[in-house]
């Protein structure tokens, strides 16, 4: 049976305003677009802390300069609450350590799969080590993300590592539209791939094609 993982978010919210508490929630961060609306809606119910590890995006340049656009965002952002970016390792050799045998995938498939396990694991790690109540991630908010995996990957490092995982589907209740409107309020850059190589691999090719029929 399918899951309704923004009901799950929506009963965990309500036991914490119910306790009066105010966990420490580690959040991995994929780009500034994609957490702005989860800044916003999460702020409210959590201390955060952002964690930018992404080893899927091949070129330092656009790895900083997604960096850069998540603090910008952080500073410009009315927050109920202080929220600090921790910039963990570049490590651009597990990605492709992971997706060796699937580079010839499309977005979407197995190899995605292993580079959420890959980020997610790291969270999990540093979620532990630095004594976080959650950890979870901003990656559900994209359409183009697999919820699902998302929230299996989450439960199954929780069970491993002792931390809870906050269950989301942030896109419900509007919240990739709300993104987008954040994103132009802030004038953020709003990449048109994941970040990996095959992945602008794999736009270029769909550009070339509208070219073409063009």
């Amino acid at each position: 049976m399918k899951q309704n993982y923004q009901l799950m978010l929506d009963r965990t919210i309500d036991s914490i305003v119910k306790s009066g508490s105010r966990p420490r929630l580690l959040l991995h961060a994929c780009c500034a677009p994609c957490s702005s609306y989860v800044l916003e809606y999460l702020s409210k119910y959590f201390s955060i802390t952002l964690l930018f590890y992404n080893p899927n995006i091949s070129h330092k340049d656009e790895h900083q300069l997604r960096l850069d656009e998540l603090r910008r965002l952080v500073g410009e952002m009315e927050l109920g609450d202080s929220v600090d970016v921790v910039e963990s390792d570049y490590e651009p050799e597990r990605f492709f350590e992971i997706a060796k045998g699937l580079e010839h995938l499309p977005e979407g498939d197995e190899r995605c799969r292993r580079c959420y396990e890959l980020r997610l694991d790291k969270t999990a790690k540093a979620a532990l080590e630095g004594g976080f109540d959650y950890f979870s991630t901003t990656l559900s908010i994209s359409p183009y993300k697999n919820a699902e995996w998302l929230n299996c990957i989450g439960e199954a490092l929780s069970e491993r590592y002792g931390v809870n995982y906050l269950f989301s589907d942030f896109k419900k209740k509007g919240g990739y539209k709300r993104s987008c409107e954040l994103s132009a309020k802030h004038s953020l850059y709003r990449q048109d791939f994941c970040g990996c190589i095959y992945s602008k691999i794999e736009r270029d090719r769909r550009r070339e094609l509208g070219n073409l029929k063009n």
